[in-house]
């Protein structure tokens, strides 16, 4: 154990962390996201909420500065939308930590479903998380410790 360390933060999801580069993907995503089937790297917390992950991950995780959007989310389907399905509530807790964070100005990106599970084939790692709510993904291209 480490002295002030989140327990969340174990020593697997750290030497990812710490062995990523800049310009390098992690990808947080929901209890139903194909992450066996994707990942290059896989680390499990099947007991946590995606939103808890990203705010320990972020504390020590650099977001990337040089590229257009370093941080993003799956964006809803069209069915989806059609159905008159809500925006993802867990989208505004998302931001939310992003926000706390990376500053006021800090986006998230909306990317397109396949799009989504392209990138997260070609991350460096995923993070699977036990989130129950769907669109409980979140792509983070790290940048460099300044």
């Amino acid at each position: 154990m480490l002295k002030g360390m989140s327990k969340l933060l174990t020593g697997d999801l750290l030497k990812i962390l710490c062995d990523m580069g800049h310009g390098d993907e992690l990808v947080i995503v929901d209890g139903n996201f194909p992450g066996v089937t994707m990942a290059k790297r896989l680390v499990s917390f099947p007991g946590i909420d995606a939103v808890t992950l990203l705010r320990e991950i972020v504390k020590v995780f650099p977001l990337d500065t040089y590229c257009e959007a370093p941080a993003a989310i799956m964006r809803m389907t069209d069915s989806d939308q059609a159905s008159g399905m809500a925006t993802p509530a867990i989208w505004g807790e998302f931001d939310a930590v992003m926000k706390n964070e990376f500053g006021p100005d800090t986006e998230l990106a909306k990317i397109e479903r396949f799009e989504f599970y392209e990138r997260s084939k070609k991350a460096y790692a995923i993070v699977q998380s036990g989130e129950e709510r769907i669109y409980g993904n979140i792509i983070l291209s790290k940048g460099v410790v300044k």
